[in-house]
Parts: C-alpha cells; sequence; structure tokens
C-alpha cells in the first residue's frame, strides 16, 4: 500500500514526497537510540532490572505489631506525620531478628527500613552499609587501585524476615 498519495498539497495537487515523513522517523529514531545510551542503560541493565528479585515483596501488607514480634524493636522510629511511620533495622544475615539479649552484637553490615502507612507495611527498602558508588573507581588517582575498584563487586544484602510466617 503506498502512502505517499495521501500527502498532497491542498492547492497545487503535488505531493510533499517523502523528506517530511522520513525525517519524523529518523528523529523518532535517534530519539530512541539516544535514550538508551544515559546512565549505563543497555541490554545487561535492562536484563538485570527484568530478573531483580523484590524480597521485601511478601511482607508487605503486614501489620506493624507482627514485625515487631518477629524482627524486634528496630534502631530507631521516623515518624511521617500522624499515620506513617519508618522503622529501621541495621542487620547481618537474611534480615532483622530480634536481640538474643546475651549481649553478643554482630557487626551489622546491611540496613533495611520498612515503612508503614496506618501501621500496615507499605515499602521495603534495604543496602548494604559498605555500599558505595560503582563510579568511585573514577576518581581514584591510583591507576591500580582504580581498576581494581572499577572490576570489584558492589555489595550488595538480601532482605528477609526469618522469623515472620507467611503464609
Amino acid at each position: 500500500m503506498d502512502l505517499r498519495g495521501n500527502f498532497q498539497q491542498p492547492t497545487g495537487g503535488h505531493r510533499a514526497g517523502p523528506g517530511i515523513g522520513a525525517a519524523v522517523a529518523l528523529a523518532v529514531a535517534v530519539g530512541l537510540l539516544l535514550s538508551g545510551c544515559g546512565g549505563g542503560s543497555g541490554p545487561e541493565d535492562a536484563i538485570k532490572q527484568l530478573s531483580r528479585v523484590d524480597y521485601g515483596k511478601p511482607y508487605i501488607g503486614m501489620r506493624k505489631d507482627e514485625v515487631l514480634r518477629c524482627a524486634g524493636q528496630p534502631r530507631s522510629r521516623i515518624p511521617a506525620g500522624s499515620t506513617a511511620e519508618t522503622l529501621v533495622y541495621h542487620y547481618s544475615g537474611g534480615g532483622p531478628v530480634p536481640s538474643s539479649g546475651d549481649g553478643n552484637k554482630q557487626k551489622a553490615t546491611c540496613t533495611a527500613s520498612l515503612t508503614f502507612e496506618k501501621d500496615t507495611l507499605v515499602r521495603v527498602s534495604y543496602a548494604h552499609m559498605d555500599v558505595r558508588s560503582p563510579y568511585d573507581w573514577q576518581s581514584e588517582d591510583d591507576p591500580k587501585k582504580a581498576e581494581e575498584m572499577r572490576r570489584s563487586e558492589v555489595p550488595s544484602c538480601v532482605f528477609s524476615l526469618p522469623r515472620c510466617p507467611r503464609t
């Protein structure tokens, strides 16, 4: 089907030609290509984002009293308005658990922020406490150390509430 015949001048009967359509198509193609160039995005990044596991998702919807019962008291509480609060936990391993009370504190490597609205868990954010930007190597003056930093994995954490039964 030839659509060029539909692009006629209102008064002379001459076709506008493929120039306008081609220019629009080229502009759209360039825009799409450039949108994939920034911020380290590409096929590898897309695969990582699509296959990323949300370890906090199974706990969304839990009541605050349930979380406190199985995770213990948080390191801190951050109120946000009259109906919202964020509980911050520091932990090692799979996730926060109540203190054993024996004084043997394990060095925490991860932090988790559990946000509640109206006493219901709505968001879980977690990260390694020693996390650094994957681009820190660019500001390193020693080329050997910069290369070592560039190749090293950025530390990460998982999250669970090991003592919280989920059905």
